[in-house]
């Protein structure tokens, strides 16, 4: 017998103490025991995006958020800047492509990102877009964008800022009111260490303004229509009961922790990754900052990168992740978000030690170990 491990970017495992919380019979949410839930699940998620608008949880993927996101700010035939360096970027591009706006195509090769100085040259260019859509972390490639200087740019502009931080909330640092982010989006099963199941979308007054003049079609996510609901503690349409209760577990968890430990946590594990990963000669996909989210590395020369996942699955019971698109069969993705420690790092190293040897690869037995151990050694 194999313990399993789950060590890829998402879905990310879930603690004992939010499966109990979930296990709890089911409750109505029209009653006051929801109200009580959700009063509590709203406070703690304007915690976590670090603002003070409204955090509208929504029964839906992350890609469910992006889109709410979406179509309750722009109309057919908007100008939109998308920030294009992976897959996910490539979803941005999709969508408005789906739904008929404009796009300027802002993009970098993938494991690159793009310069905010870049992004301002094309807002000076095109005055009239209205929106700019990026990740965060860019979770396809482990890239970090700076969002931070984003939002510098696009404050004096009226194009709203748009982040996907699906693979970034609860895991690196992201203020948004601090740093004047228009609006948020995540989802459950990553930082907030859930199953999947919820999305979230949280907007500052700059994007209100822009669902007034909305009209792209909506039902479902009718940002407007949900938040009447959401201020007055209730629901429009029959929530995900069970994880919204798993939420307020995993709130408490993550400030049991302090959130700026939390990201402290994921950056010391990121880095330990990145020096075992390197102390074995392989090559680390990202080229600029890296996310603290989880680490893509290189197959070594000659070697398909799914005989690397399939050797952790099938030899060692971890699942971890390959590349996607353009990059499938050439990089493999190992996560450390959400609910991971030292030792779940010092697991998936060792693990790579044994498949590499197995796959013909010369191995520094210990080598990785020793890198990510003065990592976790550091005093700080």
């Amino acid at each position: 017998m194999k313990k399993y491990q789950l060590m890829a970017p998402g879905p990310t495992p879930v603690p004992s103490e939010v499966l109990l919380a979930m296990a709890q019979p089911i409750i109505h949410h029209r009653t006051p025991q929801y109200e009580a839930l959700f009063v509590d699940v709203r406070a703690g998620l304007k915690r976590l995006f670090q603002t003070s608008a409204d955090v509208l949880p929504l029964a839906c993927s992350g890609t469910g958020a992006m889109e709410a996101a979406f179509v309750n700010t722009l109309s057919a035939g908007d100008t939109v800047v998308v920030v294009r360096a992976g897959k996910f970027g490539d979803r941005w591009l999709e969508m408005a492509t789906a739904y008929g706006l404009d796009v300027i195509d802002v993009a970098a090769p993938f494991g690159h990102s793009v310069p905010a100085e870049r992004l301002a040259e094309t807002l000076k260019a095109n005055p009239h877009a209205k929106a700019v859509l990026t990740q965060h972390s860019e979770s396809s490639t482990g890239v970090l964008h700076d969002v931070r200087a984003y939002a510098a740019v696009t404050r004096g502009h009226d194009a709203i800022l748009i982040v996907d931080a699906v693979s970034s909330l609860g895991i690196a640092d992201l203020p948004m009111d601090a740093w004047g982010i228009d609006v948020v989006l995540s989802g459950s099963q990553k930082g907030l260490m859930l199953p999947p199941g919820l999305g979230f979308v949280a907007m500052n007054d700059k994007a209100w303004s822009k669902t007034r003049t909305s009209t792209l079609p909506k039902y479902y996510f009718n940002l407007t229509e949900e938040r009447k609901f959401v201020t007055r503690n209730d629901v429009r349409f029959t929530p995900a009961v069970s994880i919204v209760i798993g939420l307020r577990e995993a709130i408490r968890m993550i400030e049991a922790e302090g959130l700026a430990n939390v990201f402290k946590r994921h950056d010391r594990l990121a880095r330990a990754t990145r020096a075992g990963v390197e102390a074995l000669g392989l090559e680390l996909f990202a080229k600029a900052t890296p996310t603290p989210a989880l680490t893509a590395v290189v197959a070594p020369e000659g070697v398909d990168s799914e005989k690397i996942l399939a050797a952790y699955s099938q030899s060692h019971n971890i699942t971890i992740a390959g590349g996607q698109g353009e990059m499938k069969g050439k990089i493999f993705r190992l996560g450390h978000m959400g609910y991971a420690a030292e030792f779940d790092v010092i697991a998936a190293l060792s693990a790579l030690e044994l498949v590499l040897a197995d796959l013909g690869q010369p191995v520094d037995f210990g080598g990785s170990i020793r890198a990510a151990q003065k990592i976790f050694a550091e005093k700080s």
